[in-house]
């Protein structure tokens, strides 16, 4: 794609911002700022990726991983969660993954060890864990706010934390991984995702993308399931004071 190309591809930034003046919805300078700001990141990521990609060190790749980990984990522990020490529960969340996925990709051969391979996975797979760390949260704090009583009763009944808060913590975890699942049962039918998609408009097989598409696929099932279940078994506890009393959530 030509710089001009490019250009004239801002009448889809045009769009949205004149339907939000029409309509009276206040999102106009939200989307110019949300362009501005994607259009210097992916420059900047483009050309730092540029550089590891031609370096081919393991340092280089090593210190993407961890700023690529440390801004997800700040934006999970930035939203307004009732979870003391949300951050370094996030961030062992993230680190815990990275370290399964790629030791599994890179342990049984699957992708070459390789900055082009193991930077743009890792994205995925950290991207994808901190959306779902966020629902995982933002549905366990809602469980837990609607059915309160329900713990309290457990726990005044002779119940552990742990026995209290069970259902509500498998039906926060579920609903976290449903969208996974339900999105890859129509994957195909419904819509080409978009590391296929973007492999054959660079030209390569179909067949072969494909591969690499059911490669992230699996990737992030592992992914779905490991972040709601290890961010809710370091969560529950913090639920709780020294006398297994549950917190009023604010």
């Amino acid at each position: 794609m030509s710089p001009i190309a490019l250009i004239m591809a801002l009448v889809f930034v045009l769009i949205p911002i004149i339907l939000s003046k029409t309509f009276n919805l206040g999102l106009g300078k939200d989307t110019v700022i949300a362009v501005v700001r994607s259009i210097i990141q992916l420059f900047a990521v483009g050309y730092i990726l540029t550089f590891v990609f031609s370096a081919e060190s393991l340092i280089f790749i090593i210190l993407m991983v961890i700023v690529m980990i440390a801004a997800a984990a700040q934006n999970v522990a930035k939203k307004d969660m009732p979870f003391k020490g949300i951050a370094w529960k996030a961030t062992v969340t993230l680190i815990f993954i990275e370290i399964l996925t790629q030791g599994i990709l890179l342990g049984f051969g699957i992708i070459p060890a390789t900055a082009q391979y193991i930077i743009p996975i890792s994205g995925m797979v950290i991207g994808n864990s901190m959306v779902l760390g966020i629902l995982f949260l933002n549905r366990f704090t809602s469980e837990v706010k609607s059915r309160d009583d329900e713990i309290e009763l457990i726990l005044s009944l002779g119940g552990n934390p742990k026995q209290a808060i069970h259902t509500q913590l498998i039906q926060a975890i579920k609903a976290s991984m449903i969208p996974t699942i339900e999105s890859q049962k129509t994957i195909g039918l419904v819509q080409l995702p978009g590391m296929m998609s973007g492999q054959i408009i660079a030209g390569a097989s179909p067949i072969e993308a494909v591969q690499f598409q059911l490669l992230i696929l699996f990737l992030l099932l592992t992914t779905a399931s490991v972040t709601s279940i290890m961010l809710g078994l370091l969560t529950y506890p913090s639920l709780f004071n020294e006398r297994m009393q549950l917190k009023r959530l604010r």
